[in-house]
């Protein structure tokens, strides 16, 4: 842009295919490389993640534990910095939504305005909502008929009933007592751009469910502080809320999977064929294939991974000569004023170590110990660092992302001195960091971060037992997800006055934003059925954009572990194709049997156009292959069927195949997964 041989004159701009300007860039393309070289030999690990020669000459470097002053020393480097983080001025900038709704056609947002999922009802089947909470205040909502336990509805939530084969004998009410079943609605349904704090620290955005005018219903299944459901209460909680004409129903919940199916999975499948789209978490019972729970395991429910938002409530860590680093707080102590101490290494080998066994006497005298998650409970490491001497304690993560809230082991003997996570990334780059000056900071303070989009390693995955089904369906935000707490945890003045609020992580709160979207949805479409708002939703997700909970960095291809993808809401609203099923399994299946079987998917219209589309398959072949009975489909009459054809020749390698078959160019109305698995 600047070049004295391609600036372009006053109104023009550059021509790109004159000689003059490719031989800029080759100039400046060899600049880069030059230091791509330097940058081998000199700081290995780090990584070159982008290249530019428009407006600037940079290349953008992922560090992995080098130093910005080693960066700043190549010869050929002006000026080195960290990047910076911007975000768009909108009044509802809520990170999670910025993740599932970005802007929309014509400079619209849909999920998180005020009017999104108006007049659409979704039943919270969970530990109660508190209507206190200022994120379902009734102001302004119009006089709406309410059933169950009035002392708990409003004209926000509608409904309160508990459910448990107790609740009279012991008085039981649908009062939330605990805290997920009101975190829950808060994302699906929280007011709009809702002032929030925690731990005293202002959130400098305002929160939004993702269908801030839908309408809720309070089924409580953990009364008091009961923790555990049977089936039989979720099941009578799914037809009352159904019988109450519950559009959508949110079940963040789950239990072991045994079999093909259960007959709690058997309700949400007939529930969906009858109207009600029924949104469940997956499970937090990963890594690993074949850990999805029920009833998240039914065919017919809107299954949710969880993948990580990039932000956190915490205190800044500075260690001198490395940088500044976040590091989040939880059940343990904290610094009262900032604490100046050496940094003390602790490692098994050339990684750090769990301590999760005693460490030596006096090891730690004095310092600020640097362990790693994982093996043992945080309160045992901890106690060991500090019987080894130490006076504060940072815990590095074991998976990649943002450091979340550390929780006791509810044990008496809890250790005393401050502790708080630190990222993966934070224990990588200071690995060799012993004896460096380093201050925890008394004071937190919001941090947002890059770390976006993660798969989560609790993330359940598929395929489901026996009869080997794509699960789950679609991805969500599931990591640090800020939402409402009832009022009963908070005493701080702040906290009162803005609503309680707390970071939680799990499939429990991926699921949330699944069944915000079906209301967005639904109330865009309301005559579309159960089974094409979920089609909606997971056919239309984006894929290639999660990556693996261990680095971070790499794409996550299985579609046992992302399903379709990470949901879209404007893709969700303006869906022009349902399929069913939403995914193509063909089971388990001999692998040197030489089999060949057949798969029928059934398209609709969604737009009342009709229309024809191209159908290809993509992604899969050598020894196993997907093809079609078509190569395209003509949905004039409203509908169509396409027949999906595995082969596996003999001796096929055994374990998973998958494949994308593709509604539009490349998949660009819809796409769903194919698997099959050979034994």
């Amino acid at each position: 842009a600047t070049d004295a041989r391609t600036k372009p004159a006053p109104g023009k701009k550059i021509d790109f295919n004159r000689p003059e300007t490719r031989s800029v860039k080759a100039e400046l393309a060899a600049q880069r490389n030059a230091f791509k070289q330097w940058l081998r030999k000199n700081a290995p690990k780090a990584k070159v993640t982008g290249e530019y020669d428009l407006a600037l000459n940079p290349v953008a470097v992922q560090l992995n534990g080098a130093s910005l002053d080693t960066l700043a020393a190549a010869p050929m480097v002006v000026h080195a910095e960290y990047e910076g983080l911007y975000y768009p001025t909108r009044d509802a900038a809520d990170p999670d939504l910025g993740l599932i709704d970005p802007m929309a056609e014509g400079g619209n947002f849909l999920a998180g305005t005020e009017t999104a999922g108006q007049g659409v009802e979704v039943a919270v089947i969970d530990t109660g909502i508190d209507v206190t909470h200022p994120c379902f205040d009734d102001s302004g909502y119009a006089d709406h008929e309410q059933s169950g336990d009035k002392n708990f509805t409003n004209n926000k939530v509608i409904v309160a009933k508990v459910f448990n084969n107790k609740a009279g004998s012991r008085g039981y009410t649908p009062e939330a007592i605990q805290d997920h079943g009101t975190h829950v609605p808060g994302t699906i349904a929280g007011h709009a751009d809702t002032p929030a704090a925690v731990d005293g620290v202002a959130i400098p955005y305002g929160v939004s469910g993702v269908a801030p005018a839908a309408l809720l219903g309070n089924y409580n299944v953990f009364p008091g502080n009961v923790d555990n459901a049977r089936s039989e209460d979720i099941l009578n909680a799914l037809e009352a809320a159904y019988a109450d004409g519950m559009d959508v129903a949110n079940m963040s919940l789950g239990g072991g999977s045994h079999g093909k199916q259960d007959l709690l999975t058997v309700a949400v499948d007939n529930l969906d064929m009858a109207g009600m789209v029924v949104a469940v978490a997956a499970g937090n019972s990963g890594p690993g294939h074949y850990t999805v729970e029920s009833p998240g395991m039914a065919a017919r429910a809107l299954a949710a991974g969880a993948s990580t938002v990039g932000h956190f409530v915490g205190t800044k860590v500075t260690v001198e000569g490395y940088g500044e680093f976040g590091a989040a707080s939880g059940d343990f102590e904290t610094v009262d004023a900032d604490l100046t101490a050496p940094l003390g290494v602790v490692k098994d080998g050339d990684a750090l170590s769990t301590a999760c066994s005693a460490l030596p006497d006096g090891s730690l005298d004095g310092e600020i110990a640097l362990i790693s998650r994982g093996a043992c409970t945080f309160s045992t490491k901890i106690r060991n660092a500090q019987d080894a001497g130490a006076l504060a304690v940072l815990v590095a993560n074991n998976v990649a992302g943002d450091p979340t809230a550390m929780a006791s082991d509810g044990t008496p003997d809890q250790p005393t001195v401050p502790a708080y996570m630190v990222a993966l990334s934070t224990g990588t780059a200071l690995l060799n960091a012993d004896g460096a000056s380093t201050t925890i900071g008394a004071d937190q303070e919001y941090i947002p971060t890059p770390n976006s989009n993660i798969m989560a390693g609790f993330s359940s995955q598929g395929p489901t037992d026996v009869d080997f089904r794509v699960k789950p369906d679609v991805v969500a935000p599931g990591v640090n997800v800020l939402s409402s707490i009832p009022m009963s945890y908070c005493t701080d003045e702040e906290s009162l006055g803005r609503g309680c609020w707390a970071f939680f992580q799990g499939t429990s709160m991926a699921t949330p934003h699944l069944a915000g979207t079906a209301a967005v949805v639904i109330a865009e479409h309301p005559g579309w059925s159960a089974a094409q708002v979920r089609s909606a939703i997971v056919n239309t997700a984006v894929r290639d954009e999660l990556t693996k909970y261990t680095d971070g960095m790499t794409t996550v291809n299985d579609v046992n572990i992302t399903g379709a993808g990470l949901e879209n809401v404007p893709n969700a609203v303006n869906a022009a194709v349902a399929l069913d099923p939403v995914s193509v399994s063909f089971g388990a299946v001999p692998s040197g049997a030489g089999q060949t079987k057949t798969f029928t998917v059934t398209l609709t219209d969604l737009t009342g156009a009709g229309g024809e589309y191209d159908v290809s398959i993509d992604g899969a072949g050598g020894d196993v292959t997907f093809t079609l009975d078509t190569d395209s489909v003509d949905l004039s009459s409203g509908s169509a069927t396409i027949t999906v054809t595995m082969t596996a020749s003999k001796g096929a390698d055994k374990g998973d195949h998958q494949a994308w078959l593709n509604i539009g160019g490349g998949g660009s109305v819809a796409h769903a997964a194919v698997y099959v698995f050979l034994k």
